[in-house]
């Protein structure tokens, strides 16, 4: 008779994660920041439609942005949060290519806001949330589980097994 090991639960799994991080701090890096780019694009994108962090999406973008659209600035608002979600969405599913996408998004909201006077914090502030997704990008070509091959905390479990 064979025996099986069922998977482990959430909490164990969690708990494992939470080992592995304090063990190995590059891996650690990966998840703070693989959990802070899902979180923050999807926070963003929803307040496009909800309003409740800013009232006025509209007012970033550049004058010579919102002359080229051929909609309304809020339309456009309403696209980038749609652009937004998916971006979360996918860097939850895929961060090791998903994460170059949303600092390429970055790069043009940062180009946006140093064309636009009185943006400039906002424009600091997103180039170093585009480094932050280059770094999870980077961070993830090893701890990427859906790339690197098993997950690292299935390989760390083999070892002390």
């Amino acid at each position: 008779m064979t025996s099986t090991t069922a998977p482990p639960s959430g909490l164990h799994r969690l708990g494992s994660v939470w080992n592995h991080s304090i063990g190995e701090p590059a891996y650690g890096a990966y998840v703070l920041l693989h959990i802070g780019y899902v979180a923050l694009p999807l926070l963003m994108g929803i307040d496009k439609f909800a309003k409740v962090l800013n009232p006025d999406w509209p007012g970033y973008l550049a004058p010579w942005v919102v002359h080229l659209l051929p909609f309304s600035a809020q339309t456009a608002m309403y696209l980038i949060g749609v652009v937004e979600i998916v971006a979360g969405v996918l860097v939850a599913l895929t961060p090791r290519y998903a994460a170059y996408v949303v600092a390429a998004w970055l790069a043009g909201i940062v180009v946006n806001l140093l064309t636009y006077s009185g943006f400039y914090d906002v424009a600091l502030r997103d180039f170093g949330l585009l480094i932050g997704a280059l770094a999870l990008a980077r961070l993830a070509a090893t701890y990427d589980h859906a790339w690197a091959g098993r997950h690292p905390i299935d390989r760390v479990r083999r070892r002390h097994h």
